[in-house]
């Protein structure tokens, strides 16, 4: 199966990339559906949000906390699940995995994985 994601679906998976990448709250907000969700895993090894993160607002702030641009780090658009995602890598080493699905042009859910034992396969 190949990865083919919708050109428009693509774009705003770019510009949340370029918007965590900034560590904007401004550019990521403006992004997403007022109704948004966000969940992440850590699985009780990396911090993370322990239910789902609701609306615009709470969920700019959680995915700026979340995939805050330190260092050394790089995000890059792969595929994920088969569609458009965002890989965050800190010293070569991938740290978060982020599905997004949109709706229209605005981010409609994020699922964010940082859990280590899930991100191994990832090179």
């Amino acid at each position: 199966m190949s990865f083919r994601p919708r050109r428009a679906d693509e774009a705003v998976v770019h510009r949340f990339a370029s918007a965590c990448g900034a560590g904007s709250i401004g550019a990521i907000r403006s992004l997403l559906a007022a109704e948004v969700v966000v969940v992440s895993d850590g699985g009780g090894k990396v911090a993370a949000a322990l239910s789902p993160v609701r609306g615009a607002d709470a969920v700019a702030r959680c995915v700026t906390e979340l995939l805050s641009a330190e260092p050394g780090t790089a995000l890059s658009v792969e595929a994920v699940n088969g569609q458009a995602g965002v890989v965050l890598r800190r010293a070569g080493q991938v740290m978060a995995v982020v599905s997004l699905s949109v709706t229209g042009a605005k981010v409609a859910a994020v699922w964010i994985v940082l859990n280590p034992d899930k991100l191994r396969h990832w090179v």
